[in-house]
C-alpha cells in the first residue's frame, strides 16, 4: 500500500498509522527516513530552519515509533530501523542541520534498543555512505559549484575517498535494510551497520 505524508506532520503520520491497521491489522516491521534538509553552515539557518529539521529527521522518527511500538508488542515483537547518514560517524562540512539532526536520531536508535528490547523488539541503525540518489546528486551539484568545478570532477573527488571507489547502488543499500529486518538478524539489535564502501575510517 503506498501512502503519501509529509512527515513532518503528526496528523499525516497518525493517518498512515490508521490506515495501515486497518489494512493490515497491524505492524511488524518499520523502516524510517524522510528526505534530507538544506545543505549550509551551522550559522546560514534561522531557528525555523533548525525546528524544521528537527520535526524532519527526529521527531518524525520518534512519533512513527510511538505509533507503531504498541503494534508490535501485541503481535510478540518486531523491528525497527533507523536511517541515518555518515555524518553521525564523520561529520560533513556544509551539512549542518543533517549532521546534528541525524546524530540525534542516532542515539535514539541506541536508546530505543534497550528500552524495547524486553518486547521483543530489535532496533538498529543503518549507516549509508554516498548512495547514488536525488539527495547525493544535489549534493554534488552543490559542492562542485561551490569549488568551481564540474560534477563529474567533484564525483571524481569523492570516488577517492572511497576504498571500493564508486558510489553505492540504492538497491545495495535497500537489501541490508531487509537483512537487518529479517528473522536472518534475530540476534543483532543495537547495531550500526555501515554500507559505505569503505568510505568511513574511525573502527
Amino acid at each position: 500500500m503506498g501512502y503519501a505524508a509529509d512527515v513532518r506532520s503528526a496528523d499525516a503520520i497518525e493517518n498512515w498509522h490508521a490506515e495501515t491497521l486497518e489494512r493490515f491489522g497491524g505492524i511488524d516491521l518499520l523502516y524510517t527516513n524522510s528526505g534530507g534538509p538544506p545543505a549550509g553552515p551551522v550559522l546560514k539557518f534561522d531557528d525555523a530552519a533548525w525546528q524544521n529539521a528537527f520535526e524532519l529527521l527526529l521527531l518524525s522518527a520518534v512519533r512513527m515509533i510511538r505509533l507503531a511500538v504498541p503494534s508490535m508488542t501485541s503481535r510478540g515483537g518486531g523491528a525497527i530501523v533507523l536511517a541515518t547518514s555518515s555524518a553521525v560517524k564523520e561529520p560533513i562540512g556544509n551539512i549542518a542541520l543533517s549532521t546534528v539532526m541525524r546524530t540525534s536520531v542516532s542515539s535514539l536508535s541506541k536508546i530505543l534498543s534497550t528500552e524495547l528490547a524486553p518486547h521483543k523488539i530489535r532496533v538498529n541503525q543503518l549507516i549509508p555512505g554516498r548512495i547514488f540518489t536525488d539527495r547525493v546528486k544535489e549534493i554534488d551539484d552543490e559542492n562542485a559549484l561551490r569549488a568551481g568545478i564540474t560534477v563529474p570532477e567533484q564525483q571524481k573527488r569523492m570516488y577517492a575517498t572511497i576504498p571500493l571507489a564508486r558510489y553505492g547502488d540504492p538497491d545495495e543499500f535497500a537489501a541490508a535494510a531487509v537483512f537487518l529486518l529479517s528473522d536472518a538478524a534475530s540476534y543483532i539489535t543495537g547495531a550500526s551497520l555501515q554500507v559505505d564502501g569503505g568510505m568511513l575510517k574511525g573502527i
